[in-house]
């Protein structure tokens, strides 16, 4: 359902591009080379403020609780 663009590691948050609209409170499942967790979406910013919708096409920061790199695959659990 997504993409990661960018990560922070200072900050433990995930840049992604979703491909269809997202809900916070959803779970979802991050995939990589290195990653391979499920996460609830507790805190998704859109220009930095909080949004409820991560649109489709829209790039969003989401605080996640490991490490991702970009290109890691967001799947819908």
């Amino acid at each position: 359902i997504g993409a990661v663009t960018h990560y922070y590691g200072g900050l433990g948050v995930a840049i992604v591009k979703f491909n269809k609209n997202v809900e916070k409170g959803e779970t979802v499942k991050f995939k990589g080379h290195t990653s391979d967790f499920e996460q609830t979406l507790d805190s998704i910013q859109y220009d930095h403020k909080d949004v409820e919708v991560a649109k489709k096409g829209q790039e969003v920061g989401i605080k996640v609780s490991e490490k991702v790199r970009e290109g890691d695959e967001i799947y819908a659990v």
